[in-house]
């Protein structure tokens, strides 16, 4: 059995068994059929000598030729007349001891009739099937009474159709239920090899082995995959999902032929697997990661099969990239602050030179006071020295660029109510988004920054003319956190204060941006925050946001 599933595809063994199937059937059909034919033949042939031999038997004229002294003599012709109308082999008249007076067989007139006839005596008509002088045949005995005195049984009528005359009636049926058998036949195979036909199609002639090995090796894939997979039909309905898609997604066990809607997936990448289009490497957000999506169209011979999506995790590599960013920060900062102490080093060595000692002193230490004390209020408000560096560095990054970044009112901030990564992330985004607001190209507006920066031509002044500023405050008590960040740029208009946090969404003109801000709202999500947009005094716009602290912390 081995041997014939690995030589034959399904679609081949189907029909063969389906054939085998339909040759059974239309054997034990046939069988029936003849069974069901030979058992009305002798259904029918019991009726038709039984009412024979009543009307005989019932005949004023049998009962009149029974008185006479011959009665064979007008009985003779009568019953030959009879078995030639109804088509019957015998009619045979009798006395009550059974001694004929009619036979086809004349030699066998006067001489007793071979079978039952006990019942008819008794006033019983019966039939039966028994081996006579004609030899086997289906016969009936009936009584004849004489009405004139009282019904008395004076005679018996025998009528019989013998079993050769039935076979022949059956043999001329035979051939019509052959036919109609081979017709059964025929129509039964064409219809097997029909839905072989099929079966080949959608099996691609693979036998059981091949599809079980494919399975197989399918099902292995699909565990093994570091990557999530979905399979959606051309009606945008979840066909598939492997361990990975479903952990990505946090799909529900009852997922199968549901929209992604649906299922919750929703946001950009909702949008995405709804419109079908072809995506590579687009990045868009969940609930809780940040997931990098490629989706293709499948087509077979011109048909769509439906629209294949790949999920790969970025989450650990966003947040590794948002620390790049800020070490990129702290860098430039850091090459900013050494081309800053090179200049001023150089302008002390030249008053110096001048002669002018206390004015090198006052210019030497003046500036370098100030940052100072910036630094020392932030490391000693800021117990985690990651974000206190990274204000710092921000506020040099915004010096470099023309930009004053102000450190407001920073409370003591002990201990975050979330990871120091999602704290940079979240402030460093804010500030990379009021930077862009007050000092990106053309100053058009505010765009959910990726963290990429660097030299734009600033001039220190704003959109309208005055100075740009970007201002940070950070406070931290029983409720949370909470951090605000205003600027002075354009502002953002009231119906876009929430498609700002949608991924995608800028008022700039270049390609590749509107994460950040996206970033920022996944971030309050998960750790039940609230983020909100608003006016600024004078003009701009304020991003207050708010970390609760759980029970606990």
């Amino acid at each position: 059995m081995r041997r014939l599933h690995r030589r034959f595809s399904i679609a081949t063994q189907v029909l063969l068994m389906q054939c085998v199937l339909v040759l059974l059937l239309t054997a034990v059909g046939s069988t029936a059929a003849v069974l069901q034919a030979q058992a009305t033949e002798h259904a029918d042939a019991r009726r038709q000598v039984i009412s024979t031999a009543e009307a005989l038997a019932g005949a004023p004229s049998t009962v009149a030729a029974l008185h006479t002294a011959d009665p064979s003599v007008p009985l003779e012709p009568e019953t030959t007349a009879l078995e030639q109308q109804a088509g019957v082999d015998f009619v045979v008249v009798m006395t009550t001891k059974g001694i004929r007076f009619t036979h086809p067989n004349p030699t066998l007139i006067g001489k007793t009739f071979v079978g039952h006839i006990a019942p008819a005596v008794a006033g019983r008509a019966f039939t039966e099937t028994y081996r006579g002088s004609l030899g086997p045949s289906v016969r009936s005995v009936v009584p004849i009474r004489d009405p004139q005195h009282g019904n008395e049984i004076i005679g018996l009528v025998s009528v019989g159709i013998t079993q050769h005359r039935l076979s022949s009636l059956f043999g001329q049926q035979l051939p019509m239920v052959i036919g109609i058998s081979a017709a059964a036949l025929a129509l039964a195979v064409l219809g097997a090899y029909a839905v072989g036909r099929r079966v080949r199609r959608q099996t691609r002639g693979l036998g059981p082995v091949a599809l079980a090995e494919l399975y197989e090796h399918h099902d292995a894939v699909m565990h093994a995959m570091r990557e999530g997979l979905l399979l959606l039909d051309p009606a945008g309905k979840l066909i598939l999902a492997n361990d990975e898609a479903v952990r990505l997604l946090d799909l529900p066990a009852a997922r199968a032929g549901r929209t992604p809607a649906e299922l919750g997936v929703d946001g950009s990448l909702g949008a995405v697997l709804a419109e079908g289009a072809d995506v590579a490497d687009g990045i868009h957000l969940t609930d809780n990661r940040v997931v990098t999506v490629n989706q293709s169209t499948a087509r077979r011979a011109g048909r769509d099969l439906g629209t294949v999506v790949t999920l790969r995790d970025r989450t650990e590599l966003q947040a590794l990239t948002d620390e790049l960013a800020s070490v990129r920060g702290f860098a430039e900062a850091l090459r900013a602050s050494n081309h800053e102490a090179a200049n001023r080093l150089h302008t002390v060595v030249t008053l110096i030179e001048l002669d002018r000692p206390g004015e090198a002193v006052r210019f030497a230490t003046g500036e370098l006071a100030a940052q100072q004390e910036l630094v020392d209020r932030l490391l000693a408000a800021v117990e985690e020295p990651v974000l206190a560096a990274l204000v710092l560095g921000k506020v040099a990054q915004a010096r470099e660029r023309g930009i004053e970044l102000g450190v407001g009112e920073v409370t003591a901030v002990r201990d975050l109510p979330l990871p120091v990564t999602d704290a940079v992330t979240l402030v460093g985004n804010l500030i990379d988004n009021a930077l862009e607001a007050v000092g990106g190209a053309g100053h058009t507006g505010h765009t959910g920054h990726t963290g990429e920066g660097g030299e734009t031509g600033d001039t220190g002044q704003n959109w309208d003319g005055a100075a740009k500023r970007v201002w940070i405050e950070l406070s931290d008590d029983a409720s949370g956190l909470g951090i605000r960040v205003t600027d002075n740029g354009p502002g953002i208009a009231p119906e876009l204060r929430e498609e700002v946090f949608v991924r995608g969404f800028t008022t700039k003109a270049q390609a590749g941006r509107g994460l950040g801000l996206a970033l920022v709202a996944q971030i309050v999500r998960r750790h039940g925050g609230t983020v909100a947009v608003s006016e600024a005094d004078g003009g701009g716009a304020v991003f207050s946001v708010h970390i609760p602290r759980r029970a606990g912390q």
